[in-house]
């Protein structure tokens, strides 16, 4: 019998099929073969009886921020705290210093991280007015997730608030575009609500459920003007997911955990400017509708948002806190939570956090457990039962909003390629991360 680089053996899988009891073996990095594999050898052997082996889950939104500081999150704490909490894949926003905007950031940024990542990474390209011209070429470059527009100011000085230069970043390529969208004129004219209030309960008043439908509409507009594929980032109100459901042909959506989990006010009155964040939390009334677009099948994907920022940060006084709370590590154990719960199936997480954002953004070769598929995997414990607590985060700002919450779920192993990086809760190894390929940027 063949002999093998890495060997499951007896979990459950989650394939396109639905759940299989079954080996599943890597050779060269790639899925060899699936099923009773008897005898057949390995370098390495996982006994996964009672665990659940999933598709290796991919976390399309975090900001890492400055690479290689060390009072901040940089790309090797980053994705260290992404593979322990289960995560084989991120995709790094641009709003970083400096940001990634042109071929030269780009590249500085892939230099920077390229032998410090523990998990497979794309890099977005953020668009200002500065390199319109330049986009077309820019969505192309190997490892590129993609262009990111803020509509909204937010963390960062990317920034696209007006009509005409939206329209001319959407006819600026052909590749799906990802949008933060926060109607910047009507933020300004209601900042003083902010300012007058001093306390971060005023931030969803502030940044209120109209600022980001109206931001949503005028996307879509000039979206479906241009002919162009849009990814409307954590969606957070009722009003949008109605609007977007007409326009599922170019419109796909994420939520996040937070979102799902959290609600006003009592998060704010619990966590303060901890609970921070753009599009803000919401009321459960808007909570309850992202839920029905989860089950309904409206929503295409969960990015956690990742966003550190550290505790001195957060305890500025609200409004000059910043917006921003971690999530990559927490994104598998809260979400399972939930599937536990019974507010969605194990096979609809799946389709969330590994096949949603392969098929959004034609990932190659990920997504899911079938042969010729990259070893990626998830492997975890359903009946395991938690507590999230600080001492097992290893983001730099050494937070989390979930920190205290017990959870029944709980990842017990990340394999890369077929590289085991996390094993009941120990990194092992050495970070050897490699570049998302995208099939529309595929140089052949």
């Amino acid at each position: 019998m063949a002999t093998f680089d890495l060997l499951i053996r007896d979990g459950t899988l989650l394939t396109t099929s639905g759940e299989e009891r079954a080996d599943v073996a890597v050779l060269d990095g790639r899925i060899a073969m699936i099923g009773s594999l008897g005898r057949a050898g390995a370098a390495t052997t996982i006994e996964a009886r009672g665990l659940y082996v999933l598709p290796g889950v991919i976390d399309t939104q975090v900001h890492f921020r400055e690479p290689g500081l060390t009072h901040k999150e940089d790309f090797e704490s980053g994705t260290r705290a992404a593979i322990k909490g289960g995560v084989t894949a991120v995709f790094d926003m641009p709003n970083t210093k400096p940001a990634i905007v042109d071929e030269a950031t780009f590249e500085d940024k892939f230099r920077a991280i390229r032998t410090r990542s523990w998990c497979d990474f794309g890099l977005y390209v953020g668009a200002s007015p500065a390199n319109v011209e330049r986009l077309e070429a820019l969505e192309l470059m190997p490892a590129c997730a993609g262009v990111k527009i803020f509509m909204g100011s937010s963390t960062g000085d990317l920034l696209i608030p007006d009509d005409e230069t939206l329209k001319k970043v959407l006819f600026a390529g052909r590749r799906r575009v990802a949008v933060h969208c926060e109607d910047e004129p009507r933020l300004k004219a209601r900042r003083p609500i902010a300012e007058k209030a001093g306390q971060p309960s005023a931030h969803p008043e502030w940044r209120d459920e109209q600022t980001a439908f109206e931001a949503t509409s005028r996307l879509l507009a000039l979206a479906r003007l241009a002919g162009r594929r849009v990814h409307v980032l954590h969606v957070t109100t009722g009003q949008e997911m109605d609007l977007l459901a007409g326009h599922r042909d170019i419109a796909t959506i994420e939520v996040t955990p937070q979102h799902l989990t959290l609600a006003a006010p009592e998060c704010y009155e619990r966590l303060g400017t901890r609970a921070q964040m753009n599009p803000p939390i919401r009321g459960l009334i808007h909570q309850e509708r992202l839920w029905r677009a989860v089950a309904d099948g409206l929503v295409d994907m969960i990015g956690s948002d990742h966003a550190p920022h550290l505790p001195e940060e957060k305890a500025r006084r609200y409004p000059d806190s910043p917006s921003g709370m971690p999530g990559v590590q927490t994104l598998v154990p809260i979400m399972l939570d939930h599937v536990n719960a019974g507010r969605l199936s194990l096979r609809r997480f799946v389709d969330l956090t590994s096949a949603g954002p392969a098929r959004a953004f034609g990932i190659a070769r990920k997504g899911a457990v079938a042969v010729g598929y990259d070893g990626d995997f998830t492997i975890v414990d359903m009946a395991a039962k938690r507590t999230i607590v600080a001492s097992w985060l290893v983001s730099k700002c050494g937070w989390s909003p979930f920190e205290g919450r017990a959870v029944t779920g709980w990842p017990v192993a990340t394999i890369v390629r077929g590289r085991v990086v996390m094993l009941q809760g120990e990194v092992i190894g050495e970070p050897a991360g490699s570049r998302l390929r995208f099939a529309e940027a595929l140089n052949l």
